[in-house]
C-alpha cells in the first residue's frame, strides 16, 4: 500500500485490546471533547482546505479527458457536490474491453467526477452493474481536501458508495486514519472498522514508534451532513499506553468550520474561593448568524454556576449576551478597609446572577445606537466566581445614540454604575448620568487659515445620596497654524469655555461646599500662541536623522484661583495632571468643570534619532506661572505648578535595537529635592528569553481624595489616610521559549507598602499534536476583604479533538 510507511500503524485489524477494557468512567465521559473555540470560522475553499491539511490541491478535469460510458444515475447527493448523475472522466495510458465487456484502465489512471478525483495503476468499469474497481495504489481524494490511500477499492452509483479494505486517510487539520475496512454511502456516511486515529505526526527516522496520543476504537462513523465522527469502544493511549476507556466518544469532523457540541472542558485543582473547578461548556451553532455557549460549573466549597454567552451577528449590527446564575454558599467575613474602617464583609450569598451585554446597530450610514449592560447582585459573588469585571472600581452600563457627519460627532447617552469595591463605594453614593449629551465639530480652514472647532458636554447628574447638578457647557476654539521662511512653525490659539449650572445639595459628597443649592456659571477666554522650530540634520551616511525641536508656548488667561473654584459643581475634575503629555496642554484637569488660568508659559526641548528602524526620542519642559497661587492648582498636593518655577518634567523613549527597548516619564521636584511622580517601562531580550520590568512612583493616592468615612466615630488611632500614602511598585516578568516548552513569570511589589501584590507564572508543553499548560496565580489584593491564596490550573489541548474551523 502507497505511503504505508507514514503512518506507524501497519494496515490490518490491530491487537485486541478487549482484555484489557475499563469499565466507563466518569472521566472518560468528560473527555468526550469536542470543538474548543466558539469562534465561527472564515469561509475557505476546497484547494485551501487541501492546502492547510497538508494535501495537495484537488485537480480538474483535463480536457483531453474521456467520459465513462453512462450507467443507471441517482439523485444528487446532500451537497450537491458529488453526484452519480454527474459524469466521470478518465484519463489512463492504456484502455480495453475484456471478452465481459468490462473496460480496463491500466497505467497512471486517473478519474473525475465532480470535486472528486481517484488515481489507481488498474481500474476496471463493469457498466451494466455500474461499479468501479480500482486496483493498486489507490488514492481517493475527497471535496474537504481528505485523501484516502487503499490498495482496492470498489466504488458504485458514480463515486458516491464505496467499499475498501486496508485503508490509510489523511484529514484536514493533519488528521490520519488508518483502518481495516471502509464503507461509504452516499458520499455522506462513512463506516470504519479498527480504526486508529491521531494528529501527531509521525517520526521519518522511526516509523514504529507510537504517536503523543492516538485513537484505537472497535469502530469509528464518520457524518459528514452532521460533521461528526463518532468513536464505539475507544481508547485513548498516550505513548502507546492506554490511558482512559470510552464507550461511546463523538468528535468534530475535522473539516468541519463551525459546530455545535461539547468544548474543552476546563480543570482548575486550586482555586482561591471555590477550591477545586470544573466546567464543561457546550456550544450550540444555531443558525448562521447566531449562536449559544452554555458552561454549567461545579465546584468543592460552593454551589454550582450556570452561564451562558449568547451572540447574534445582524446586517446592521450585533448583540452579544453574556449571564449566569449561581447558588453562592460562601459568607463574606469581616474587614478593616484601607481606612482602618471594620466592614461586616457583606451578607451576599444564597442565589446570586450576573449579566455582561452589549449591542450595536446601525440605524443608517450616519447613526447608530447601542447599549453596555453590566450588573451583579453582589460583588462577591463576582470576586467568588471570578467573573468578568471584578477587580473593576464599578461595573459602568449605558445606552448611546451616536451620529456621525462631515467633521462632527453627536452622542446622547444614559451612564448608571454599581460599586464594587466594598468598604469605600456604597452604592447610594454613586452617580446616575440621566442623560448626557456631547458634541464635537470641526470647521473647514476659514479664508484667514484658520480652523473653529466647538464641543459641548451637557448633563444631568442624579445622586441617592450627594449633591445633584446640571450642567450646560459651550467651548469654542479656533487655531491657525503657519510656516514661516525660517522653517518656524506657529500656532495661533483662541478659545472660550463657558459653563452654566443648576445644583442642590452642595454640601454633600462629593463637593463638600458650603452653599446648599444655587444656580452659577463661569466663563473663560484663553489666547495662546506656540512656536516651535525644528533643527535637521543628518548622519551615519545619510542613513540616520537627528531632530532638535524648541518649542516655546505663551497662555493668557483669567486668573480663576481657588475661590472662584469653591461654589462650583466638580464632577470631571477630580485629577490634575502635569507631565510631558500635558505640558502644552491649554488646560491640565481631566476635564472643563475646573479650568487652568492665569498667564504662563511653556518651554521645551524636543529631540529625536532615527536611524535604520531605531529611535530614540527625548522631551524635557518647565512651566513659568506668574501667580501660582491665583491662576492654577497650587492647594492641590503634588500637583508640580505650586511655584512660579513649575516642575520640571521629561520623557525618553528609546528603541536602539530589536532586542532592547525603554520607556520612562517623570516630574522632578527641585524644592524638595524629589521626584513627585515617575515611571518608567524596560523590556529586553532574545526571541526566546524576554526580561521586562516597570516601576511606578506618586507620593499620593488621588482616588481617595475625596473620600468621606461612613463612619462619623472612629478610633483616630485605627484610621489611614490612603490619600496621603506613598504609591511606589515595581514589576516584572519574564517570557520564554526553548524547543516545545514555553514558560512565563510575572511579579508585582509595592515597596511602600513592603509586600508583594501578585505573582504568577505558567509553563507548558506544545508540539504539533498536543498542547499542556499549567499555572499559578496568587493575589495578595484586599479589596472588598479578599484574602491571598493561590490558584492553580491545568489546560490540555488535543489537536483534531480539541479545536475546529481555522
Amino acid at each position: 500500500m502507497p505511503l504505508s510507511d507514514d503512518f506507524p500503524f501497519r494496515a490490518g485489524k490491530p491487537r485486541s485490546l478487549l482484555s484489557q477494557a475499563l469499565a466507563g468512567t466518569a472521566l472518560g465521559a468528560l473527555l468526550q471533547v469536542i470543538p474548543a473555540s466558539a469562534q465561527p470560522a472564515p469561509q475557505t475553499t476546497p484547494d485551501s482546505t487541501a492546502a492547510m491539511a497538508g494535501t495537495a490541491p484537488r485537480a480538474k478535469a483535463p480536457k483531453n479527458a474521456r467520459t465513462l460510458p453512462s450507467s443507471p444515475t441517482t439523485d444528487s447527493s446532500a451537497d450537491g457536490r458529488v453526484s452519480s448523475s454527474d459524469p466521470v472522466t478518465y484519463l489512463a495510458d492504456h484502455e480495453s474491453y475484456d471478452k465481459t465487456g468490462l473496460l480496463i484502465l491500466e497505467g497512471n489512471v486517473r478519474l473525475w467526477q465532480g470535486e472528486q478525483t481517484l488515481r489507481a495503476d488498474t481500474v476496471t468499469y463493469d457498466r451494466a452493474a455500474g461499479i468501479i474497481r480500482a486496483i493498486h495504489h489507490v488514492a481517493l481524494t475527497q471535496p474537504d481536501g481528505t485523501i484516502a490511500y487503499a490498495d482496492h477499492v470498489e466504488l458504485a452509483h458514480g463515486m458516491k458508495d464505496a467499499v475498501s479494505s486496508s485503508m490509510y486517510v489523511r484529514m484536514p487539520d493533519e488528521a490520519k486514519l488508518s483502518s481495516s475496512g471502509m464503507r461509504r454511502s452516499n458520499s455522506r456516511v462513512t463506516d470504519f472498522a479498527n480504526p486508529v486515529y491521531t494528529a501527531c505526526p509521525v517520526c521519518a527516522a522511526h516509523p514504529e514508534r507510537s504517536p503523543v496520543w492516538d485513537i484505537k476504537a472497535h469502530g469509528m462513523t464518520q457524518d459528514k451532513d452532521n460533521q461528526n465522527i463518532e468513536f464505539d469502544r475507544a481508547w485513548l493511549h498516550v505513548l502507546g499506553v492506554p490511558v482512559f476507556y470510552f464507550p461511546y466518544l463523538p468528535v468534530t469532523d475535522p473539516s468541519s468550520q463551525r459546530h455545535s457540541g461539547l468544548l474543552n472542558f476546563n480543570v482548575k485543582p486550586h482555586d482561591h474561593y471555590l477550591g477545586t473547578v470544573f466546567s464543561l461548556p457546550y456550544y450550540w451553532v444555531i443558525d448562521g448568524h447566531q449562536d449559544a455557549t452554555f458552561t454549567p460549573l461545579v465546584s468543592t466549597k460552593s454551589g454550582p454556576q450556570l452561564s451562558t454567552i449568547y451572540r447574534n451577528r445582524l446586517n446592521n449590527g450585533y448583540i452579544r449576551f453574556e449571564g449566569g446564575v449561581a447558588d453562592d454558599t460562601l459568607r463574606g467575613r469581616p474587614f478593616y478597609n484601607a481606612f482602618g474602617e471594620l466592614s461586616n464583609g457583606g451578607k451576599e450569598h444564597g442565589a446570586q446572577a450576573y449579566i455582561a451585554s452589549r449591542g450595536e446597530f446601525n440605524l443608517s450610514p450616519h447613526w447608530r445606537v447601542g447599549f453596555n449592560a453590566n450588573r451583579a447582585t453582589s460583588a462577591n459573588y463576582m470576586r467568588d466566581y471570578s467573573l468578568p469585571g471584578y477587580g473593576n472600581d464599578t461595573l459602568n452600563s449605558n445606552a448611546y445614540l451616536e451620529g456621525f457627519g462631515v467633521g462632527s460627532y453627536l452622542r446622547l447617552d444614559t451612564q448608571v454604575y454599581q460599586g464594587l469595591n466594598q468598604g469605600l463605594i456604597n452604592n447610594r453614593d454613586l452617580p446616575y448620568s440621566l442623560p448626557r449629551f456631547t458634541y464635537e465639530f470641526q470647521g473647514e480652514p476659514d479664508r484667514l487659515g484658520g480652523r473653529l472647532s466647538i464641543h459641548t458636554t451637557d448633563f444631568v447628574v442624579l445622586r441617592e445620596r450627594g449633591a445633584n447638578d446640571q450642567r450646560g457647557e459651550l467651548a469654542l476654539q479656533w487655531d491657525r497654524p503657519w510656516t514661516n521662511r525660517w522653517g518656524q512653525q506657529w500656532v495661533l490659539t483662541a478659545r472660550v469655555d463657558s459653563m452654566l449650572y443648576h445644583a442642590t445639595r452642595m454640601h454633600e459628597q462629593p463637593l463638600y461646599e458650603n452653599a446648599g443649592s444655587h444656580v452659577r456659571g463661569q466663563a473663560q477666554p484663553t489666547v495662546a500662541v506656540k512656536v516651535s522650530w525644528p533643527f535637521l540634520r543628518s548622519f551615519a551616511k545619510g542613513h540616520g536623522t537627528q531632530v532638535l525641536e524648541p518649542i516655546v508656548q505663551l497662555i493668557a488667561a483669567p486668573n480663576t484661583g481657588n475661590a472662584l473654584h469653591r461654589q462650583l459643581p466638580n464632577e470631571d475634575s477630580f485629577a490634575y495632571e502635569f507631565n510631558d503629555t500635558t505640558l502644552f496642554a491649554l488646560n491640565r484637569y481631566m476635564g472643563t468643570d475646573r479650568l487652568d488660568g492665569g498667564l504662563r508659559a511653556n518651554i521645551g526641548l524636543h529631540q529625536n534619532w532615527s536611524w535604520n528602524g531605531r529611535s530614540i526620542d527625548m522631551l524635557i519642559g518647565e512651566s513659568f506661572i506668574e501667580h501660582p497661587t491665583r491662576g492654577g492648582p497650587a492647594y492641590l498636593a503634588y500637583s508640580g505648578v505650586q511655584h512660579t518655577f513649575s516642575d520640571p518634567v521629561g520623557r525618553i523613549q528609546m528603541t536602539p535595537s530589536r532586542f532592547f527597548d525603554l520607556t520612562a516619564r517623570g516630574r522632578f521636584n527641585p524644592y524638595s529635592r524629589s521626584f513627585d511622580y515617575g515611571e518608567g517601562l524596560v523590556s529586553a531580550g532574545l526571541p526566546f528569553l524576554r526580561v521586562s520590568a516597570g516601576y511606578v512612583y506618586e507620593p499620593i493616592t488621588s482616588y481617595y481624595y475625596y473620600y468621606t468615612p461612613h463612619f462619623r466615630h472612629l478610633d483616630p488611632t485605627i484610621l489611614n489616610n490612603p490619600y496621603l500614602s506613598k504609591t511606589s511598585e515595581i514589576s516584572g516578568g519574564v517570557t520564554g521559549r526553548w524547543k516545545n516548552f514555553h514558560f512565563s513569570y510575572y511579579t508585582r511589589r509595592s515597596l511602600s507598602r513592603k509586600e508583594f501584590v501578585a505573582n504568577g507564572g505558567a509553563i507548558g508543553y506544545s508540539n504539533d499534536c498536543l498542547t499542556l499548560n499549567i499555572y499559578i496565580s496568587r493575589q495578595n489584593t484586599r479589596i472588598g476583604g479578599r484574602r491571598p491564596k493561590p490558584n492553580v490550573g491545568f489546560s490540555i489541548s488535543l489537536k483534531s479533538l480539541g479545536t475546529f474551523g481555522k
